[in-house]
């Protein structure tokens, strides 16, 4: 079965007899939250500050991070979660009903599809996948078991951002023909750590998981695993990941659209240290009658843009045959015609223009509905916009062009390439086949 048909099962599945019963409006969802070493920490708070729900159990691999998250359940909902090092333990359990996911990359396709296996729903931080092969995958088990999966792009429920896509779509600034795509996220070196033995508390297998066996050292743990190949996809996969599923949200492109060519350029500049992944990259994405165009820099850069300078400089351009459109964190703008009359300037009403809440409640509202057309993210979504990140960074490590299939997206008479955008992983944590 190609992506394009599981991707378009989802209506029959939206239909299909649940393992789980239907939960009403009220009813409380039973949360177990996977990976709480960072961010995972986050999606604690933001889904405690939600109603109906409980958070009954946490999941890490490193001991201490398992009593900070127990300690802040107590704190926010004032009960001790049930705490596991081993996902699969929590995913046995039948008080659980659906799981957040916060882990590295590489873990977040084979959670998923244990936890779909296992009758539960998902929300899982984005990039939806490490690697192409794992994000069909994810859409197959996802579609097999019914299960309703959100992909954390949550601005995908950002007001201004669905009023500004809301508008591109009605033909604001005509045929939109291009969407641009900026990441400038300031970072710093991460030098280099010497390998050393595993801190205590830490199941270092198991964090390892899908990705080949490597000896410990700090910048392989913590933060800084986003850098390497084996665990992370470098910044385009990590905060551009939401820039580049809004250019194809603008674009108004399907879920099972794959780009006729995709390339790539850049390198790692200025800095003498472990990162692999490199700190300046462009990406072009060629569709039918639309480009894509997109930029990372983590080194010092000026606007080169519309985009307010607001330190990390994030956001995007839709160029359109009447106009262009600016969204930025903050709001958007609108420019017509030669003169470049600004007709729109629309600011974010809420608080936080960057609150997942939304998003993670529009999750939750999923699951109760049962109907994945509910979701903001479905799964397919999060699938189509990580796998644009992978072209990329196949083009960049193998300097050429890439010519996905039309319909499997794999690389067109490039072995290479397919090595690697399809990397089951190490035994006993295979990435199973099931598309």
């Amino acid at each position: 079965m190609n992506r394009r048909t599981f991707v378009r099962n989802a209506a029959v599945f939206a239909a299909a007899t649940q393992a789980r019963p239907i939960l009403g409006a009220n009813d409380r969802i039973n949360l177990a939250v996977v990976g709480v070493g960072g961010r995972g920490t986050d999606h604690i708070e933001y889904f405690s500050a939600l109603p109906d729900q409980k958070i009954v159990a946490v999941v890490d691999v490193n001991q201490p991070a398992q009593e900070r998250a127990q300690a802040l359940v107590r704190k926010l909902q004032g009960h001790d979660p049930v705490v596991y090092a081993d996902m699969r333990k929590a995913f046995d359990s039948k008080e659980i009903d659906a799981v957040s996911i916060a882990t590295p990359n590489h873990w977040h396709a084979l959670s998923t599809i244990w936890a779909c296996h296992a009758g539960k729903d998902v929300y899982c931080e984005k990039p939806a996948s490490h690697d192409l092969y794992e994000g069909r995958q994810m859409i197959a088990a996802a579609r097999k078991h019914r299960r309703m999966v959100q992909v954390g792009s949550q601005s995908r429920s950002i007001a201004h951002k669905r009023q500004a896509m809301q508008m591109l779509h009605e033909g604001v600034i005509g045929e939109v023909f291009m969407a641009r795509g900026l990441c400038y996220r300031r970072r710093k070196s991460i030098g280099t750590t010497p390998v050393e033995p595993v801190p205590a508390g830490l199941d270092w297998d198991l964090f390892l998981g899908p990705a080949p066996m490597r000896p410990y050292s700090k910048n392989r743990f913590a933060y800084n695993w986003h850098w390497f190949w084996d665990t992370g996809n470098g910044d385009i996969g990590n905060q551009g990941v939401h820039e580049m599923d809004i250019c194809r949200w603008g674009l108004g492109l399907k879920a099972d659209e794959e780009p006729e060519m995709a390339v790539s350029t850049g390198g790692k500049f200025v800095w003498q240290d472990e990162q692999e992944t490199p700190n300046t990259q462009q990406a072009s994405y060629s569709y039918r009658g639309k480009e894509i165009v997109f930029d990372v820099r983590n080194l010092n850069t000026g606007t080169e843009s519309q985009i307010p300078l607001q330190g990390s400089m994030v956001g995007n351009l839709f160029y359109g045959s009447e106009g262009f459109m600016i969204v930025y964190p903050t709001g958007f703008q609108v420019f017509m015609g030669d003169e470049h009359e600004k007709t729109v300037d629309e600011k974010n009403k809420e608080e936080k223009v960057w609150d997942p809440k939304p998003h993670m409640q529009n999750f939750l509202d999923g699951v109760r509905a049962r109907d994945p057309k509910v979701l903001h993210a479905d799964i397919a979504e999060g699938v189509a916009a990580a796998a644009l990140v992978h072209y990329a960074n196949a083009s960049y490590r193998l300097g050429r062009v890439m010519r996905p299939d039309p319909l499997t997206g794999r690389i067109l008479d490039d072995g290479a390439a397919n090595q690697i955008l399809e990397r089951p992983g190490r035994e006993p944590y295979r990435i199973p086949e099931l598309a």
